[in-house]
């Protein structure tokens, strides 16, 4: 899709408008640093969001893809953290979110093979459109988990759509062991 002068590519906002965003009620899960407000998102960017641009909270509608994700990353790595991490239950109340398969994906010209790796040029695209036209997250697959992804956009979510419900802590070596594809 060629580029187009502004802030944001106009054919990419024309295809995310002509999106009907759904509600989100349920839980998702959380890992962080055992010292971190699981509610805190992140201005440093991601998959979903360029850096310094908005808050994010990065979550996965299945424990494991929630570890997974992080475990990636972790083993990056030259030494794994043994800093203490933790899984949060949060409970999601969105209203205007975007679901976003791989086949919307592609449409939207993110390569389903460059997918898993860190290649976010076009997925931040995509987030910081979606951001723009107040959408207040996105539901897409997770890159490393058999599940989907939510990542919400803090500033547009009514302070009382998200609670921690629950905490436990996280054993590296029994997850790994459990899961050797990992």
């Amino acid at each position: 899709m060629p580029r187009a002068r502004g802030l944001h590519d106009r054919d990419l906002l024309d295809a995310l408008e002509a999106l009907n965003p759904e509600p989100f009620s349920g839980t998702a899960w959380r890992t962080t640093w055992a010292t971190r407000d699981p509610l805190t998102g992140s201005t440093a960017g991601g998959r979903w969001h360029p850096e310094n641009s908005f808050e994010a909270l990065y979550t996965s509608t299945e424990p494991d893809g929630s570890l997974a994700e992080v475990y990636f990353h972790l083993s990056r790595a030259p030494v794994f953290s043994s800093a203490q991490v933790r899984l949060c239950c949060l409970r999601v109340e969105t209203r205007r979110t975007l679901r976003l398969d791989m086949d919307m994906l592609g449409r939207l010209g993110v390569e389903a093979a460059g997918y898993p790796a860190m290649e976010y040029a076009r997925t931040r695209e995509i987030g910081a459109a979606a951001h723009f036209l107040e959408f207040d997250g996105l539901l897409v697959p997770s890159p490393r988990w058999p599940c989907l992804n939510l990542v919400l956009f803090l500033d547009r979510l009514d302070p009382d759509s998200l609670a921690v419900e629950e905490v436990r802590e996280v054993n590296w070596p029994a997850w790994r062991e459990q899961h050797k594809r990992a």
